[in-house]
């Protein structure tokens, strides 16, 4: 059995080492502030939270994969609300999209302003 879990574990971590991989080529490769945003959020979550559940089920501990548990609804709860505010922060300090991207669907943000004025 010890074998098994020690598999199950490995085969954890590989996936959630996939995911935060993909983040950071993400980081890297895509052209804009967004699109590296969305990878960042998007992929590194996943894979810090897939991560975490590695760690729990690692220990055995009903105590530590509670926390891990808690740490990934962290994540789930708090990087897409960062993300987006981030990016909204980004937009109106004037950061532009690709010019890839098809459609900007944001209000000017002289109008943005005036509007929360």
């Amino acid at each position: 059995m010890n074998t098994f879990m020690t598999l199950v574990v490995a085969a954890i971590v590989l996936i959630g080492a996939g995911f935060t991989l993909v983040a950071a080529l993400g980081l890297l490769r895509l052209p804009d502030v967004y699109t590296r945003m969305h990878a960042a959020s998007k992929a590194g979550t996943l894979g810090s939270g897939v991560l975490l559940i590695a760690l729990g089920v690692q220990a055995g501990d009903s105590g530590t994969l509670t926390r891990a548990l808690a740490g990934v609804a962290f994540f789930l709860l708090t990087a897409p609300i960062s993300a987006h505010l981030l990016a909204k922060a980004s937009y109106a300090m004037g950061y532009r999209m690709t010019d890839l991207s098809v459609v900007d669907e944001m209000p000017d943000p002289a109008t943005m302003n005036s509007e929360i004025e």
